[in-house]
């Protein structure tokens, strides 16, 4: 069986993993991708077998200069603040608190890289969102790092809330903020984004897109990275969270 073939059987297992609420126990050394690029087919399978398309990409680091991954985000698992959503649907959830952006042009392939400044100069828009983490895998986070990025990066869900201009001079470094869930503050100490400058991530990810061929439209929300860690929730509850500067944003657990 070649790695396309794995590929379609393991997004098969992850669809139907998410579709039950349910965590996948047995994993396989063919349920592994062979390099970053089967990981990201894998995205892209998954997305297929779900019949929707793209909404959005979550993209991080884990230090200001390391290397940056990310991962494509179906559309349908994008959602308003103020959602509800079923606890037992997202096994184990995480909450993590970010802010997200939208470019105001679009991004086609071409011969040549798109430089930082082209990037940079078309930020349009931001706002804060809460990603909801659940992984499909039981031994997560005790699993491959390729087969994690093959899973979407654990995106369970993204709540996006209202976006405004984007302004240039926003302390992105450290930004002042809270998140509280079912009551209780769940920042733990001073928020910031293990990759430095969230807006650092962007031009990796326009590059990383066009250079599969496909075009970088503005509707794409790209969402990037925590700065208050990830809050393993404990039951059902409410999620409030606001960056100072932006719209608050919420989402509940019931």
């Amino acid at each position: 069986m070649n790695q396309t073939s794995h590929q379609a059987n393991v997004a098969e297992l992850i669809v139907d993993a998410m579709r039950q609420g349910q965590k996948i126990t047995e994993i396989r050394p063919e349920y592994v991708p062979a390099d970053a690029a089967g990981a990201y087919a894998l995205q892209q399978e998954i997305l297929r077998l779900r019949d929707t398309p793209i909404g959005g990409w979550k993209v991080g680091s884990k230090s200001p200069t390391g290397p940056i991954q990310g991962s494509l985000l179906p559309d349908d698992g994008l959602l308003a603040s103020g959602s509800q959503l079923e606890y037992v649907e997202y096994p184990s959830p995480i909450l993590e608190l970010e802010i997200a952006f939208r470019l105001n042009r679009e991004f086609t392939p071409r011969d040549r890289p798109y430089s930082d400044e082209e990037v940079l100069s078309s930020i349009g828009s931001m706002g804060a969102t809460i990603e909801v983490v659940s992984s499909r895998f039981a031994a997560w986070p005790k699993i491959d790092p390729l087969l994690a990025l093959g899973d979407l990066l654990n995106h369970g869900a993204l709540i996006v809330g209202e976006f405004i201009d984007y302004d240039a001079d926003f302390p992105f470094i450290e930004p002042a903020l809270t998140f509280t869930y079912a009551d209780e503050d769940i920042v733990p100490g001073d928020g910031a984004n293990p990759a430095g400058d969230p807006r650092r991530l962007l031009p990796w990810l326009v590059n990383h897109y066009t250079t599969q061929g496909k075009t970088l439209t503005p509707e794409i929300i790209i969402t990037t990275g925590s700065y208050t860690g990830m809050y393993l929730t404990k039951g059902p509850g409410l999620a409030l969270g606001e960056i100072r500067g932006l719209p608050p944003i919420s989402v509940e657990l019931v």
